[in-house]
């Protein structure tokens, strides 16, 4: 076995640890009733991430207006802008900046029961989540809570951040792992990049759909809609989805787990809704 220098070892393997574990994180959000405080390692700025966002949300509105799919049925464009407008003043709860995003929300005509929130609160529904969930206003709020949600936490720039981090980290753990075994450095980077997408990335990312989940409901609830509208979308979503690949390699958490959790939160925040149908 090829011995590696150890003044070029500890050089590398210290750089690599300080790259992992050694950036400062930050709170994206306060933790609202739902308690949602983990700190966030952030290695991209948001306003860099938030460009970006703003620019992929005006090609994708762009291309479907070309093609005839943007905003085609104005009853729902009106019902899903009107839930958004109520659910929008609810975010400062979680954050002071938020109502004051330039916020953009949208309806696409897709079979795709989708929908989702980039960073800086620009927003799309698909026709497919609306008519063959036949959702109502309530579980339509739950959908658009939890996609809200991820544009407070940032999620998409933590995870952009956290792709920087591992593609770093795969080419100084490769330069390592390649001089020490004596292989080609560029199969170590291989190799540690894929440990890196499972270890790393995937928890994380079943981490922040609980997070958001979290937050959704709460958001729901402030804005008068019944948070355990959650539960039954979910099983909606499961009587259509039909069989899912195990949890613990899923980039979601299994129906199960998450009906299980959103029951226990949506009844946290019974009384926020209760308050603001009081209202």
């Amino acid at each position: 076995m090829k011995k590696l220098p150890a003044k070029r070892y500890f050089c590398l393997s210290g750089l690599l640890a300080l790259l992992l574990g050694g950036c400062a994180t930050t709170q994206t959000t306060t933790g609202g009733a739902v308690g949602v405080e983990r700190g966030q390692t952030m290695l991209l700025s948001s306003s860099e991430v938030n460009r970006s966002a703003a620019t992929a949300y005006k090609t994708t509105i762009d291309s479907a207006r070309s093609k005839g799919l943007l905003n085609r049925d104005p009853r729902q464009v009106e019902r899903v802008r009107h839930i958004a407008n109520r659910l929008i003043p609810a975010t400062a709860t979680f954050r002071n900046d938020a109502p004051g995003w330039q916020w953009e929300v949208n309806v696409l005509t897709s079979k795709e029961l989708n929908a989702w929130c980039m960073p800086g609160g620009k927003m799309a529904v698909y026709t497919g989540l609306i008519e063959q969930l036949q959702v109502t206003d309530d579980e339509l709020a739950a959908v658009m809570g939890h996609e809200i949600a991820h544009a407070l936490r940032e999620h998409g720039r933590e995870k952009a951040s956290q792709a920087a981090g591992v593609n770093v980290a795969a080419a100084i753990g490769g330069a390592v792992i390649g001089t020490y075994f004596g292989v080609d450095t560029r199969l170590g980077q291989t190799a540690l990049g894929a440990v890196g997408d499972l270890a790393f990335m995937r928890p994380n990312s079943r981490e922040m759909e609980q997070e958001a989940d979290r937050v959704g409901v709460e958001l729901a609830a402030r804005a008068g809609y019944d948070p355990a509208a959650a539960v039954t979308l979910w099983e909606k979503m499961g009587r259509i989805g039909g069989g899912q690949p195990p949890q613990w390699l899923s980039t979601h958490p299994s129906n199960q787990a998450r009906i299980a959790d959103l029951r226990v939160y949506a009844q946290r925040v019974q009384p926020l809704y209760s308050a603001s149908r009081r209202r």
